[in-house]
């Protein structure tokens, strides 16, 4: 039995598996209807979540499996006092496999060494997205056919976003790869990161707070939310909330094949006028998203079409 808690547990060759997976199910959605029958999915989040959510039980339904949730964080035993270990020791009782979102950092791994079915970390405060990463890869990889020798622009809230911090750790690991991290000074990309990914493994980083200047070297931007819930003080996020919003304006003078990423939700960091640009691909990282959950969930439950 294996669960997914940090994205640097998929091997590069696993994460191609999954991407041909995906490829497969989204030219042979048939092939996949009832593939995991019988087999339920138990979400629990201890957060608010829309996306993530409702992907991971879209993701079950089309593989013919079932959902089973609690309607939110204040009408479970967490509320009473119960342990995250208990909790997933009880839920092991009704589920095949289980995705968990949770607001302290290390809450799914405490989940997976205690649950006797798979466990998969849908986001654990700021620290980790591994399905989200999963949704951002196979969106690179769909619109760019490939993963070596890109430069990515990170770009707004780089210190709470766990999003940017599971993407740069799984884009490290190929070569030729150049980030350019976006954000104001109290905002930026953690040093542990830095240290423990990037200058470990000797990869070219610049930090700006400047995002037109650096618009032409791009071939992604992932744009990100200022994240009110990550700030202890209103009047920080309030201050920083609007530091960047992409406009057509500022577009002009970057690739014309840019990848313009966000995980949602936006605010107003992306203007709407963006939308109908070719080069905005965050509506269909969100379709992504499903297929790679879809991938995932039956890699973890073994599970064959």
């Amino acid at each position: 039995m294996r669960s997914l808690i940090d994205i640097l547990e998929l091997s590069v060759e696993e994460i191609d598996e999954l991407i041909a997976t995906a490829e497969d199910i989204i030219a042979n959605p048939a092939k996949y209807q009832e593939v995991c029958r019988h087999k339920k999915l138990a979400t629990l989040f201890f957060e608010p979540s829309t996306r993530t959510r409702m992907s991971f039980e879209a993701a079950m339904y089309e593989l013919g499996g079932n959902v089973i949730s609690m309607a939110s964080a204040s009408s479970s035993s967490a509320s009473k006092g119960e342990s995250v270990a208990d909790t997933a020791k009880v839920i092991s009782c009704y589920a095949d496999i289980i995705a968990m979102r949770h607001p302290k950092e290390g809450a799914p791994l405490v989940a997976s060494m205690n649950a006797s079915i798979p466990v998969i970390n849908a986001g654990d405060g700021g620290h980790n997205h591994p399905t989200q990463t999963l949704a951002d890869l196979l969106t690179i990889w769909r619109k760019k056919g490939k993963f070596d020798g890109l430069t990515i622009g990170f770009c707004g809230d780089l210190k709470f976003g766990r999003t940017v911090h599971s993407l740069i750790a799984a884009m490290a690991r190929y070569t030729g790869i150049r980030f350019i991290l976006i954000s104001p000074d109290e905002l930026k990309l953690p040093s542990y990161i830095k240290k423990d990914i990037l200058e470990k493994q000797g990869i070219e980083y610049l930090q700006t707070t400047d995002l037109e200047s650096v618009m032409p070297e791009l071939d992604i931007l992932y744009m990100t939310r200022v994240q009110q819930e990550r700030f202890f003080n209103e009047e920080d996020y309030l201050r920083l909330r609007d530091s960047y919003i992409l406009t057509p304006e500022k577009l002009e003078n970057a690739k014309k094949d840019l990848c313009i990423l966000h995980p949602l939700p936006r605010v107003n960091e992306i203007s709407v006028g963006v939308d109908a640009d070719p080069r905005a691909c965050y509506f269909e990282q969100v379709l992504n998203g499903k297929y790679m959950r879809m991938a995932l969930i039956l890699k973890l439950l073994e599970v064959k079409a």
